[in-house]
Protein backbone atom coordinates (compact mmCIF):
# COMPACT_ATOMS: atom_id res chain seq x y z
CA UNK A 1 0.00 0.00 0.00
CA UNK A 2 1.36 3.39 -0.96
CA UNK A 3 1.96 5.91 1.82
CA UNK A 4 0.81 9.48 1.24
CA UNK A 5 1.33 12.80 2.99
CA UNK A 6 -1.70 14.52 4.44
CA UNK A 7 -2.04 18.09 5.66
CA UNK A 8 -4.68 19.25 8.08
CA UNK A 9 -5.18 22.79 9.33
CA UNK A 10 -6.90 24.12 12.43
CA UNK A 11 -7.58 27.50 13.99
CA UNK A 12 -6.94 27.69 17.73
CA UNK A 13 -7.50 30.45 20.26
CA UNK A 14 -4.22 29.75 22.04
CA UNK A 15 -0.97 31.60 21.45
CA UNK A 16 1.87 29.99 19.50
CA UNK A 17 3.94 30.15 22.73
CA UNK A 18 1.43 27.97 24.58
CA UNK A 19 0.88 25.57 21.69
CA UNK A 20 4.61 25.17 21.13
CA UNK A 21 4.91 23.64 24.61
CA UNK A 22 2.31 21.02 23.66
CA UNK A 23 4.54 19.83 20.78
CA UNK A 24 7.89 19.77 22.62
CA UNK A 25 7.34 19.35 26.37
CA UNK A 26 6.80 15.69 27.37
CA UNK A 27 4.40 16.50 30.22
CA UNK A 28 2.26 18.54 27.79
CA UNK A 29 2.54 16.08 24.87
CA UNK A 30 0.95 13.26 26.89
CA UNK A 31 -2.04 15.44 27.72
CA UNK A 32 -3.29 15.30 24.13
CA UNK A 33 -1.10 13.26 21.76
CA UNK A 34 0.13 9.94 23.14
CA UNK A 35 0.06 7.69 26.20
CA UNK A 36 3.66 8.44 27.12
CA UNK A 37 6.82 9.93 25.65
CA UNK A 38 10.44 9.48 26.59
CA UNK A 39 12.98 12.12 25.56
CA UNK A 40 16.66 11.25 25.54
CA UNK A 41 19.86 12.81 24.21
CA UNK A 42 20.22 13.91 20.60
CA UNK A 43 16.58 15.07 20.51
CA UNK A 44 15.27 11.49 20.42
CA UNK A 45 11.58 11.21 21.31
CA UNK A 46 9.96 7.79 21.78
CA UNK A 47 6.18 8.06 21.62
CA UNK A 48 3.96 5.29 22.99
CA UNK A 49 0.38 4.42 22.07
CA UNK A 50 -1.24 1.32 23.62
CA UNK A 51 2.14 -0.29 24.28
CA UNK A 52 3.46 0.41 20.77
CA UNK A 53 6.64 2.54 20.73
CA UNK A 54 7.55 4.81 17.85
CA UNK A 55 10.90 6.60 17.89
CA UNK A 56 11.41 9.96 16.18
CA UNK A 57 14.16 12.55 16.08
CA UNK A 58 13.37 16.23 16.51
CA UNK A 59 15.13 17.63 13.44
CA UNK A 60 13.71 21.15 13.24
CA UNK A 61 12.69 23.25 16.20
CA UNK A 62 11.88 26.92 15.70
CA UNK A 63 10.27 28.19 18.88
CA UNK A 64 6.62 29.16 18.39
CA UNK A 65 6.81 28.41 14.63
CA UNK A 66 7.81 24.86 13.67
CA UNK A 67 8.37 21.43 15.21
CA UNK A 68 9.49 18.68 12.82
CA UNK A 69 10.00 15.03 13.81
CA UNK A 70 11.63 12.45 11.49
CA UNK A 71 10.33 8.92 12.18
CA UNK A 72 13.16 6.44 12.78
CA UNK A 73 11.21 3.25 12.00
CA UNK A 74 12.61 1.56 8.87
CA UNK A 75 9.05 1.09 7.58
CA UNK A 76 8.54 4.86 7.63
CA UNK A 77 11.66 6.03 5.81
CA UNK A 78 11.35 9.64 4.63
CA UNK A 79 8.19 10.14 6.70
CA UNK A 80 7.81 12.85 9.28
CA UNK A 81 5.36 14.60 11.55
CA UNK A 82 5.35 18.38 11.39
CA UNK A 83 3.54 21.03 13.40
CA UNK A 84 3.68 24.51 11.84
CA UNK A 85 2.31 27.55 13.67
CA UNK A 86 1.28 30.92 12.27
CA UNK A 87 -1.14 33.73 13.01
CA UNK A 88 -4.29 34.52 11.05
CA UNK A 89 -4.04 38.16 9.92
CA UNK A 90 -7.84 38.40 9.97
CA UNK A 91 -8.80 36.84 13.32
CA UNK A 92 -5.51 36.84 15.21
CA UNK A 93 -6.06 33.14 15.98
CA UNK A 94 -3.22 30.67 15.71
CA UNK A 95 -3.16 28.56 12.58
CA UNK A 96 -1.86 25.04 13.21
CA UNK A 97 -0.88 23.07 10.12
CA UNK A 98 -0.03 19.41 10.64
CA UNK A 99 1.71 17.22 8.07
CA UNK A 100 1.51 13.47 8.64
CA UNK A 101 1.64 10.26 6.59
CA UNK A 102 -0.68 7.28 6.25
CA UNK A 103 -1.68 4.52 3.83
CA UNK A 104 -3.57 5.97 0.88
CA UNK A 105 -6.73 4.06 1.82
CA UNK A 106 -6.67 5.48 5.37
CA UNK A 107 -6.64 9.22 4.64
CA UNK A 108 -10.14 9.88 5.97
CA UNK A 109 -9.54 7.83 9.13
CA UNK A 110 -6.25 9.65 9.75
CA UNK A 111 -7.94 13.04 9.33
CA UNK A 112 -10.65 11.96 11.76
CA UNK A 113 -7.99 10.83 14.25
CA UNK A 114 -6.36 14.27 14.02
CA UNK A 115 -9.74 15.91 14.55
CA UNK A 116 -10.15 13.93 17.78
CA UNK A 117 -6.60 14.76 18.89
CA UNK A 118 -7.08 18.46 18.18
CA UNK A 119 -10.30 18.55 20.17
CA UNK A 120 -8.30 17.24 23.12
CA UNK A 121 -5.54 19.79 22.45
CA UNK A 122 -8.14 22.60 22.42
CA UNK A 123 -9.53 21.35 25.72
CA UNK A 124 -6.06 21.17 27.29
CA UNK A 125 -5.05 24.64 26.09
CA UNK A 126 -8.38 26.27 26.92
CA UNK A 127 -8.82 27.28 23.29
CA UNK A 128 -12.35 26.03 22.76
CA UNK A 129 -13.74 22.76 21.56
Amino acid sequence: MERVAIKVEYLLRASPAILYQFFTNPSAIVRWFCDSVDVSGNDLYTFEWNGYHEPARLTEDIEEELVHFEWLDDDREDEYLEFRLGLSPVTGETILEITDFCDEDEVEQQKQLWETQIQQLKKETGSGG
